[in-house]
């Protein structure tokens, strides 16, 4: 071999070697870095899903006792008392009425005269 042929080979080797090493190199990339961002997604994800499982595990059991409590006699009759009022038969109910609203101070001028009158007969209880 002369020397002119060794060297139209040596850039058509150094082409081939960088061709080879990038092309290595973006291999190594899609094999090694693809499947870790996969997996740090999915861990991620399973840590969402695995807490929001423990959450509605806490929720279930809270209503499971409170679907239990709702059973029981005393229960049951605590919340007909607070919520309908109810008795048992031969006792009095009795309600409180709330406080009436407050007079209402219109002052004795031209425009609220007539409004002064109006407030007065309809705060005033009918015979």
């Amino acid at each position: 071999m002369t020397a002119a042929t060794l060297t139209l080979r040596s850039p058509r080797r150094r082409v081939v070697w960088i061709l080879l090493g990038s092309v290595t190199i973006v291999g190594v990339l899609f094999i090694g870095v693809y499947p870790t961002r996969s997996y740090l997604a999915q861990r991620s994800a399973l840590q969402k899903s695995q807490h929001q499982l423990t959450v509605l595990q806490d929720e279930n059991a809270k209503l499971e006792q409170q679907a239990t409590e709702l059973n029981t006699d005393s229960e049951i009759e605590t919340l007909a008392r607070e919520k309908y009022n109810l008795v048992r038969p031969g006792e009095e109910a009795y309600a409180i009425l709330p406080a009436p609203p407050p007079k209402v101070d219109v002052p004795p001028v031209w425009p609220f005269t007539g409004l002064a009158n109006k407030v007065d007969t309809a705060s005033s209880p009918s015979k």
